[in-house]
């Protein structure tokens, strides 16, 4: 009796062992895309940081990837960078995305939502511009090609402040 005793308890421990390196894993896995989004604004902190929110599934995000890659390019040089987040829980979904519409820009993994949650982001795609001072300037909720001169309107004001 004694010796079943011990195994029972045994079992119990294992299962106790399990179920929190499961836990932890999964909480870490909830933040490791945080903790990338945090590396990459701290990368280029007093940058002017144009931060998308995308998914596989979305049509305006295929047309808003070309641009951001050309306005990645173009003010580079004068302290901006896209940073991107991509909200598919499947990241092969993702892949197929970047493999059909490349991006020159940071593309970090969001599959839990947990930046968008954070952000507030209510559809796709979003974006906010971020000033050197790390505070949001504006936000945007859809990407219309009619608009895009606004967008960079706000992109080079923020760039003219130092």
């Amino acid at each position: 009796m004694q010796h079943l005793s011990k195994q029972l308890s045994f079992f119990v421990l294992l299962l106790s062992i399990m179920v929190i390196f499961s836990s932890n894993t999964y909480a870490q896995q909830a933040t490791d895309s945080q903790v990338a989004l945090e590396q990459a604004l701290n990368k280029h902190k007093g940058e002017v940081i144009y931060l998308d929110f995308w998914a596989s599934w979305c049509g305006p995000c295929r047309k808003s990837f070309p641009w951001m890659n050309k306005i990645d390019a173009e003010y580079k040089q004068q302290g901006f960078s896209v940073i991107s987040i991509n909200l598919d829980a499947n990241k092969d979904l993702a892949a197929k995305f970047l493999s059909e519409t490349p991006a020159s820009f940071t593309v970090i993994y969001d599959p839990k939502g947990k930046i968008a949650k954070h952000f507030k982001i209510q559809g796709m795609p979003s974006s906010m511009l971020i000033g050197r001072d790390g505070k949001i300037k504006s936000r945007h909720t859809g990407f219309f090609t009619n608009k895009i001169s606004l967008y960079q309107q706000e992109i080079e004001q923020l760039l003219a402040t130092k």
